[in-house]
């Protein structure tokens, strides 16, 4: 019974390292698991600010170019509004030139 005893003893201290380093494994796993998720988390976080970051940028961008736009508009419609004021002018003075010679002799 003494050998038998000692083989059940052996076993069963066997079978509790081996639970020991199965729940080390497992705490272990979780950690890394749990460190993962983090990192992932940490990942997302700064490609989301990065996403903001250019998405502000390009609204600055497109602003600024409409802003151009604009200006480019205004100054074609000055130059534009301006030559037929010029034409408008002459067409005027054409027109009394001509009243003035068909009314005085």
């Amino acid at each position: 019974m003494d050998v038998s005893s000692r083989v059940l003893s052996e076993l069963a201290s066997r079978e509790a390292a081996l639970d020991a380093q199965i729940e080390a494994a497992r705490v272990q796993a979780q950690q890394t698991v749990d460190a993962a998720q983090a990192q992932a988390a940490g990942i997302i976080r700064d490609a989301e600010a990065q996403v903001k970051a250019m998405q502000a940028e390009h609204e600055q961008k497109l602003s600024a170019e409409m802003q151009q736009i604009r200006a480019q508009a205004r100054a074609e419609a000055g130059i534009q509004a301006e030559q037929t004021r010029g034409r408008a002018q002459a067409r005027l003075d054409q027109a009394v030139d001509t009243i003035m010679r068909a009314v005085l002799p």
